[in-house]
C-alpha cells in the first residue's frame, strides 16, 4: 500500500473522528489541510534516504535502552506517578532529591559496549515531563533541579567515548505540562502545548551535535494532526538530516517499535524488539523477575534471524549506578558475543527455525545451530534441503562429525556437557542458502505398520 496516501487518508479522517466528540475540526486542527499536503513529499524525500541513513542500524542489531529519572528515586516503575495517582506537588519534589552522581552514564555506555550493543538510547523526557536536558522552555529540568547539570550531555559524551550510536527518547504525552490533557479539547492548550513540544525536540535535536535516533513514544491524546507530526518530522530531518525515527508520533517513521515481544514485521520493513531485563522499565526496587542471559541471547537471536533489531533496557537506580543483576546478565552475554559475533552482526534472514532445543541463524551459506537446551552426544536437524559440507564448534572451532539423509541432518560425537554458556552454537557449512522442510519429512519418511 502507498504510505503517503493512507496517511492522507487517515489525516482527513480525523475530522470525522473530531466531530464524533464534539469538537469543531477547523477550530481544533488548523493543520490538518496542510499535513494531508506536505505529506507525501515528506515520505518521499524520507524514503529516498532510508537505506543509506539506516545502514549502521541494520548492522549494529543490538542496543540499550535506558530508562532514568525522577520515577527513579521513588524506586516502584517509572509510571508511578500515574500508577498510584501521586500530586503533582509531591511527586515533583523529588526532582530536588533526585542526584545522580557526576558522569554515571560512563558506567552505562561502557557496560554497553561490553556486552555488545552498538547503540543506545535515552529517555531524555520521559511521562513525567521531567527534561534531563539544559532548557530554555521549563524549569522542570535537570541543570534547575537536583542533578544541577545537563544528564543528556554526559550520556551524549559517553556514549561517544564508547564508540556507540547515539539515541534520544522523548515522549510526547506529559503528566506534569498543564496542557497535557485538556490539549485534546482545547485549541488553545493544543496550540501551547504542542509549540511547547516542538521546541523541546528542536532543543534536543540541535544542541548536542550528530544524533542517530529519535525514539518518540506515547502520542496520548493527540493523533498525527493535532501533534502536527508531519511538521515535527519535517524539522527533525532538517536539523538531523541523516537521523532515523520510530513510528510513535502516529507516522510510519523509518522502523516499527514491538515493545515486550518479538513480531517481525513484513514486507522488509525494519522493526526493533524494545524489551526489559526485568518486568519494570525505571528502577523499581522490588522487581526480581530478572531474566537469565540465556533468555536475553535467545531473544538476541530471535530478532536478527527475522531481520530485526534488539533494544534492551536498563534501569539505573537514582544515583545512577546499575543494578547489580543487570550487570551480572549483560556481561554474561558479551562473553558470549565475543565468541559467537559472526552468527549475530552478520546475519541475513533465516528460513530454518524448527527445533525443540535451538535457534537459528543465517550468514551466506553458513547455517548457525545454536543449541540453548544441549542435549549431549548428538543433535539433529529435521527437513534440512541442502548439503552440508562442514561443521564445526564456534567455541572451540573443533570440527563436528555428521550423517545426513534426505530427511534429518545429525551431528555426533558431541560433548556431554555444552562447551560454550549460556549458549552454544554448531556453524554449519552448506553448498547452499539452508532451507528448511519439516512438512516434507511428515508426508514422506517411512511409516510402519498396524
Amino acid at each position: 500500500m502507498n504510505r503517503s496516501i493512507s496517511r492522507r487518508d487517515m489525516l482527513k479522517a480525523t475530522g470525522a473522528s473530531l466531530a464524533a466528540l464534539g469538537i469543531n475540526n477547523a477550530t481544533v486542527h488548523p493543520a490538518i489541510a496542510q499535513e494531508a499536503t506536505s505529506a507525501e513529499a515528506t515520505d518521499k524525500t524520507q524514503e529516498g534516504t532510508r537505506a543509506q541513513r539506516m545502514r549502521w542500524w541494520h548492522a549494529a542489531k543490538f542496543g540499550m535502552f535506558i530508562h532514568f529519572g525522577v520515577y527513579s528515586t521513588i524506586a516502584r516503575h517509572e509510571w508511578v506517578m500515574e500508577d498510584e495517582a501521586w500530586p503533582i506537588g509531591p511527586y515533583t519534589q523529588h526532582a530536588a532529591s533526585f542526584k545522580p552522581a557526576l558522569n554515571c552514564p560512563r558506567a552505562w555506555a561502557k557496560l554497553a559496549k561490553q556486552a555488545g550493543m552498538k547503540y543506545m538510547v535515552l529517555t531524555t523526557k520521559h511521562h513525567d515531563g521531567f527534561c534531563h536536558f539544559d532548557t530554555k522552555l521549563t524549569n522542570y529540568c535537570a541543570p534547575e533541579q537536583g542533578p544541577g547539570r545537563d544528564i543528556v550531555r554526559e550520556y551524549v559524551e559517553a556514549a561517544r567515548a564508547e564508540g556507540l550510536y547515539v539515541g534520544f527518547y522523548y515522549s510526547l504525552m506529559d503528566w506534569h505540562h498543564p496542557d497535557g490533557a485538556i490539549c485534546a479539547t482545547d485549541e488553545a492548550a493544543r496550540r501551547r502545548f504542542v509549540d511547547y513540544t516542538h521546541g523541546l525536540i528542536r532543543e534536543i535535536l540541535t544542541n548536542y551535535g550528530k544524533i542517530d535516533v529519535l525514539w518518540y513514544d506515547v502520542a496520548w491524546p493527540l493523533d498525527a494532526a493535532g501533534w502536527e507530526s508531519e511538521k515535527m518530522n519535517q524539522m527533525v530531518f532538517q536539523l538531523q538530516p541523516e537521523i532515523i525515527v520510530n513510528n510513535r508520533n502516529k507516522l510510519q517513521g523509518d522502523f516499527s517499535t514491538p515493545e515486550q515481544r518479538i513480531v517481525a514485521e513484513t514486507n522488509g520493513r525494519p522493526w526493533e524488539s524494545c524489551m526489559t531485563l526485568n518486568d519494570s522499565w525505571g528502577y523499581q526496587r522490588a522487581d526480581d523477575n530478572w531474566k537469565s542471559s540465556r533468555t536475553i541471547v535467545r531473544n538476541l537471536i530471535q530478532c536478527v534471524r527475522d531481520g530485526g533489531n534488539y533494544l534492551l533496557n536498563i534501569g539505573p537506580k537514582p544515583d545512577g549506578s546499575i543494578p547489580e543483576e543487570s550487570v551480572r546478565v549483560l556481561t554474561e552475554v558479551g562473553r558470549w558475543i565475543e565468541v559467537n559475533s559472526d552468527s549475530i552482526y552478520k546475519s541475513d534472514l533465516c528460513q530454518v527455525r524448527r527445533s525443540n532445543y535451538a535457534s537459528f541463524t543465517r550468514t551466506g551459506n553458513t547455517l548457525y545451530m545454536h543449541v540453548h537446551f544441549w542435549p549431549g552426544e548428538y543433535v539433529a536437524i529435521s527437513g534440512l534441503k541442502v548439503k552440508v559440507k562442514s561443521a564445526r564448534l564456534l567455541k572451540t572451532g573443533a570440527d563436528v562429525k555428521f550423517t545426513q539423509d534426505e530427511f534429518q541432518m545429525k551431528f555426533t560425537g558431541l560433548p556431554e556437557k555444552a562447551p560454550d554458556y549460556p549458549v552454544t552454537t554448531i556453524a554449519i557449512e552448506c553448498d547452499a542458502e539452508p532451507i528448511q522442510d519439516t512438512d516434507f519429512v511428515r508426508k514422506n519418511k517411512p511409516r510402519g505398520s498396524v
